[in-house]
């Protein structure tokens, strides 16, 4: 009976050390995965929701990776990154050559990863009862510098015959140049027009007067829904759907971020975070208001990713 009792202790014993080395053991593989650094990203403020939204949710990932994302505008953030200060930089168009010519001459190579639609919404004040749409021919008007103070009546004689008040993204907003191509065919925009990198600014300058209109991304328009709302261009309501599909034209874009691929090799948590980033950058962008790209495309991303790492 002794000796069973003994052996019945010996084996408890055995059992409660084989589960301390197990979880001492499971502790240490969690260990080694986790990792440690600094992941500097800037750019645009379009794109901003969605990688401060991925940044957040990869802290629960790993702790102890600090992601910073700032919001310098697409121009800002490609200053910085084409002389090697940031890993990322977000952006709302596709970097220009004088961008990528700098970057080359620092010797900084780089790759572009596709992350949501956007449709650039074009938004008045929730007072505002005499505009429902625009066409591009009336944005080209009102938006393009003629040396007048422009009057809502100027575009449409039955509209109010008060002044325009214009809110704008910076010069060195993404969201400015794309507009700036597609509208204003390159001419200056009205010199009156209140400009600021941060949409959360405009959305409040147009919020604010009855006579405002103002564009930036979709997401802080359909944040705000209660703040501003949304002109029909040509006829066609910014959507989910007609963004996706492309209809909602010629203010529908695909937005990004590009990625010093020097980096990838150089820093563990730059290939472990762009990987995270790329298998739910459809969610977090459907969670702060813009449009998730098929699948196939995020695949097809992360397989472009896996070759970049050696």
């Amino acid at each position: 009976m002794k000796s069973l009792k003994f052996l019945g202790m010996s084996l408890m014993i055995s059992s409660v050390l084989a589960f301390t080395a197990a979880c001492g053991n499971a502790g240490n593989e969690k260990a080694e995965g986790q990792l440690q650094g600094e992941i500097p990203i800037d750019g645009s403020s379009t794109v901003y929701p969605i990688m401060e939204a991925a940044a957040e949710d990869y802290r629960s990932v790993q702790p102890d990776v600090k992601v910073s994302v700032g919001f310098a505008g697409t121009g800002g953030g490609m200053e910085k990154f084409t002389k090697g200060e940031t890993d990322f930089s977000n952006a709302s168009r596709e970097i220009k050559d004088e961008e990528a010519q700098a970057a080359a001459d620092n010797g900084i190579e780089f790759e572009r990863f596709e992350l949501a639609y956007d449709g650039i919404t074009v938004v008045v004040n929730p007072q505002n009862d005499w505009a429902q749409d625009i066409t591009v021919e009336e944005l080209k008007k009102m938006w393009i510098e003629d040396g007048t103070t422009k009057k809502w009546s100027d575009i449409r004689a039955d509209w109010p015959a008060e002044e325009i008040v214009f809110y704008s993204p910076g010069h060195d907003s993404g969201t400015y140049d794309y507009f700036d191509e597609v509208i204003l065919d390159e001419q200056e925009l009205v010199r009156n027009a209140t400009l600021n990198e941060d949409d959360n600014v405009l959305v409040q300058g147009v919020a604010g007067d009855k006579y405002a209109i103002g564009f930036f991304g979709y997401a802080y328009y359909s944040e705000n829904l209660d703040k501003v709302r949304a002109l029909a261009v040509n006829g066609v309501e910014p959507t989910n759907e007609t963004i996706e599909t492309g209809t909602y034209t010629p203010l529908s874009r695909p937005l990004y971020t590009y990625v010093n691929t020097a980096r990838i090799n150089e820093k563990p948590e730059v290939y472990d975070f762009l990987t995270f980033l790329m298998e739910n950058a459809g969610d977090l962008a459907e969670d702060v208001g813009y449009v998730r790209l098929p699948q196939e495309k995020y695949e097809e991303q992360l397989a472009k990713l896996d070759g970049l790492k050696k």
